[in-house]
């Protein structure tokens, strides 16, 4: 009979396998065919790696899996209700994606183990922005040629490095003990990539997010925005300098572009607003509700999470998705204050989850990255890392140490 306990990193075992394959599909989105083929062998592994006896999970995760069902459920009910249901049928794909949150929380059971996945991301967004930086070098440096490193398009690039650069933030704001030095790095490097990839969500996001963590941490450190803002406009390119300055002008073309998709967007939710259009309709219809004056006769999507699930999935899709980010959050300021608050052994952990949804969740009214494959991987880890285990032994053992 397996053991009880959470293996450890040394020998084998089929506990540690499942572990390692649940690790594996997160680390290895830098090619998202081999994050599918390694996603696809936890699912197959499972009924010989999940821990045994099997420890129930917590009510918190129990309600947060409940709200993914309601999204699955009316997903599936989008798909069956659609103007055309082999296009939508496509889309039944993000099941494979959305069984993710489930292997992670029956085979991460340990708190060396929950700590080894956040370093992984951390590293993982490390070398990405080595990557990208080395493009921006050669030459990606523009609006036209944007760094994107291996994934499939900058948006990607931008919003898995945001992810990375929150848990990487909070670590260094608020972990235990003594940092190694490709921590530091990671800070210079990730966030230098990121302004590389001239990606405004990311931008919008990742400064709300670290204004919540500066405020956690002494309000009065928000005042170095004034002067580092100062200091960036003279040292950032011009390009950049006016990228930023666009953000909130509308009469920027693809700004105005966002204008004219939410509109043509509460047009659709106002036609079906239960079940919406259907999966991977609002590509295929945009023509029939576009405006007038719209830049672009053709969009994939909105460029907005939200209003992208309401207009394809339907209403009821759309709360279950914010009922999804909100449980996540609810747990997470709760068990922060439950451990110690900001000084508590696991105030990193959680302070992060807080970063990256809020800024995740930020970026996603400028862009619809709930939809892209892998920032939604990163992200369901963060949904369930505050269900995760916490027991009072792992807790004085979770003290920092370099992972390399």
């Amino acid at each position: 009979m397996s053991s009880s306990k959470s293996p450890g990193l040394g020998g084998f075992s089929w506990q540690q396998a499942g572990v390692w394959l649940y690790i594996g599909h997160l680390f290895s989105i830098f090619s998202l065919a081999l994050s599918n083929v390694v996603l696809g062998l936890s699912i197959l592994g499972l009924p010989k790696t999940i821990q045994r006896p099997v420890r129930p999970l917590s009510p918190e995760a129990r309600s947060w899996l409940l709200w993914l069902a309601v999204y699955v459920a009316f997903g599936m009910g989008s798909t069956l209700l659609s103007y055309d249901p082999v296009v939508s049928s496509g889309s039944l794909s993000s099941l494979f994606n959305l069984t993710a949150p489930l292997l992670g929380l029956m085979l991460i059971r340990s708190e060396r183990h929950i700590r080894w996945v956040v370093r992984g991301v951390i590293l993982l967004g490390l070398a990405l922005s080595v990557v990208g930086l080395v493009q921006y070098g050669l030459g990606q440096d523009d609006l036209t040629h944007r760094i994107r490193a291996s994934l499939s398009h900058y948006m990607t690039f931008a919003g898995v490095l945001l992810l990375s650069d929150c848990l990487l933030l909070a670590w260094m704001i608020f972990g235990r003990g003594k940092k190694p030095w490709w921590g530091w790095l990671g800070l210079v490097t990730i966030n230098l990539a990121l302004l590389g990839s001239y990606t405004r969500n990311a931008w919008v996001g990742l400064v709300v997010a670290l204004t919540l963590l500066l405020w956690v941490r002494k309000p009065r450190l928000l005042w170095s925005y004034l002067p580092v803002g100062v200091l960036l406009a003279f040292l950032l390119p011009q390009p950049m300098v006016e990228r930023v300055a666009s953000i909130a002008d509308v009469r920027d073309p693809a700004n105005y572009d966002r204008l004219c998709m939410t509109h043509a967007g509460l047009s659709m939710i106002a036609e079906r607003p239960v079940f919406g259009l259907g999966p991977g309709m609002v590509s295929q219809r945009y023509a029939i509700y576009r405006h007038p004056t719209a830049p672009r006769s053709w969009v994939p999507h909105l460029h907005n999470s939200y209003m992208n699930i309401a207009a394809e999935r339907g209403l009821v899709s759309l709360f279950a998705f914010v009922g999804l980010i909100l449980a996540s959050l609810l747990t997470a300021k709760r068990r922060l204050n439950q451990e110690g608050g900001k000084e508590g052994p696991r105030a990193d952990l959680y302070l992060g989850v807080l970063a990256a949804i809020l800024a995740f969740s930020v970026a996603g009214f400028f862009e619809d990255n709930w939809a892209d494959t892998e920032v939604q991987r990163v992200f369901l880890f963060v949904l369930i890392l505050p269900f995760l285990p916490a027991p009072a032994t792992t807790l004085e053992a979770a003290e920092e140490r370099p992972v390399v």
